[in-house]
């Protein structure tokens, strides 16, 4: 229990650091951070809305921790986050305990190290979004199906009630892996049936009983799912499954992926590049772990490395692509390579110099970064000035990141306006305020008033990757 308790604070302290200055980077973490207050303000935990409107693209599961968390230490960007630096540092405890039961302690000791050292987890172990989550219910699921796949326990009391309790495990894992971040969830479900494609064992069905165990599965779902779409008309499903799951898979959303489909052939091996990155330093000993698999692989190795290609594979050929998305891959890739840390020669020293540099980013690096968010910048140095019952809209600037910091001291939501319209949003009775492009400032307002106040940000636009440079116009009444 000692070393799982000082895994989890260890990780956890890893995760959290820094988290308190960087702002939210738009576009996904203030929507995710602001969505969870409303949801906290409205009392509707079934529904979410992003600026008073109907948000469909995730789950709410993210957003209920989420709201925990705010009812602990508030409504602040430390509070939005710190939810999923819990889930890695329990990812981290899973593959402790996975790793002991495939072989022993010292595998235990490296997956959840490979894990939470590897880049792409110390970027999203930081971030207020659903992606670590479904990692943690993916990884536990995987683990209940392998225990479930590879037991060849003598028939007794004792092993039938730990059967038992893997059984509920899987399927429990699975929906709750849907309600992080939807049908990926299920991924489990390929893996163990082709993992038996590989392995053949007696009583696999009957382990598994996969019809109870999906409407299990289904039902948990639907203890959220039926009064969602209720409440929304059946809009739910139709854009949260529609758009955010069939139509992310064959057109390009936001714009990350392709746009022809010479493009989309190009980009293809995409995962297979990116994760030389995103699973660094690790990712060096991945073409040593390939020539080491096809001459040796047992079973425990089927598993692992079918449940690896078929996260790859799917997200190979939707069309939107991301380097994050293959993240439910890690934690098997992680217990692949330390499965084979004699052979692969992995470095004591490096965990050792990779957690200096990564604590260095989060403490010494992101305090001086906090100037390059507009959003936020704009929103410290007028807070004196902001009252609740303030209305407040932007032109040309609409991010995410607009609405959460400035909702933190403003009961009304942002409008978005036309440049036409900002004259005579400011001419309404009543406080409030615009923000908009420095450059178009005189043209909208000519004559600015004199009792009006100023502000000023340069900073970058993250999400379109553009440096901006804003000016809020305030109005005290």
């Amino acid at each position: 229990m000692r070393n799982y308790i000082v895994l989890f604070l260890g990780c956890l302290l890893f995760h959290v650091a820094g988290t308190w200055s960087l702002p939210l980077i738009d576009r996904d973490e203030p929507r995710f951070a602001e969505a969870a207050r409303e949801m906290r303000e409205r009392g509707d935990y079934v529904v979410p809305y992003f600026n008073n409107q109907f948000r469909f693209d995730k789950p709410p599961l993210t957003y209920w921790f989420q709201v925990a968390s705010y009812r602990f230490f508030g409504e602040n960007d430390f509070a939005a986050r710190f939810p999923t630096a819990v889930a890695a540092a329990l990812v981290a405890l899973l593959l402790f305990a996975w790793g002991k039961r495939v072989r022993d302690e010292r595998v235990g000791w490296w997956a959840a190290i490979i894990f939470t050292l590897s880049l792409q987890t110390f970027i999203h172990g930081k971030a207020a979004v659903a992606d670590i989550w479904l990692v943690l219910f993916v990884t536990l699921a995987h683990w209940a199906g392998w225990e479930l796949g590879t037991n060849t326990e003598r028939r007794t009391s004792n092993a039938e009630h730990r059967i038992a309790s893997w059984w509920v495990t899987f399927y429990v894992s699975l929906a709750l892996a849907f309600l992080a971040k939807g049908p990926i969830g299920w991924t489990p479900l390929l893996t163990v049936a082709i993992a038996q494609g590989f392995v053949r064992r007696e009583g696999f069905a009957a382990r598994f009983k996969f019809v109870r165990g999906v409407l299990l599965m289904l039902a948990l779902v639907c203890l959220w799912g039926i009064p969602a779409l209720l409440q929304t008309h059946g809009e739910f499903f139709r854009v949260g499954i529609g758009k955010h799951v069939v139509e992310r898979s064959i057109v390009t959303m936001e714009g990350h992926g392709a746009s022809s489909i010479w493009m989309y052939l190009a980009l293809l091996p995409f995962y297979f590049i990116t994760v030389l990155v995103s699973f660094f330093p690790w990712s060096i000993k991945l073409p040593a772990l390939w020539k080491n698999l096809r001459n040796d692989r047992d079973g425990t190795d089927q598993f692992l490395l079918a449940g690896a290609v078929i996260v790859f594979g799917i997200f190979t050929f939707v069309q939107t692509k991301l380097p994050h998305y293959t993240l439910p891959a890690f934690p098997l890739l992680a217990l692949l390579v330390a499965r084979r840390f004699d052979s692969l020669r992995l470095s004591k020293s490096l965990p050792i110099a990779m957690s200096a540099i990564y604590m260095a980013v989060a403490l010494l690096v992101t305090p001086f970064l906090a100037k390059l968010f507009p959003s936020y910048t704009l929103a410290r140095d007028s807070r004196p000035n902001l009252k609740p019952e303030m209305e407040f809209g932007a032109i040309d600037f609409t991010e995410p990141s607009l609405v959460w910091y400035f909702r933190h001291r403003i009961h009304g939501f942002m409008t978005p306006l036309k440049r036409k319209e900002a004259a005579e949003f400011m001419s309404r009775p009543g406080a409030r305020f615009v923000v908009l492009p420095t450059k178009v400032v005189p043209e909208i307002f000519p004559n600015l008033n004199s009792t009006w106040r100023e502000y000023h940000a340069k900073g970058v636009n993250v999400a379109k990757g553009e440096q901006v440079d804003l000016t809020m116009v305030l109005k005290s009444q």
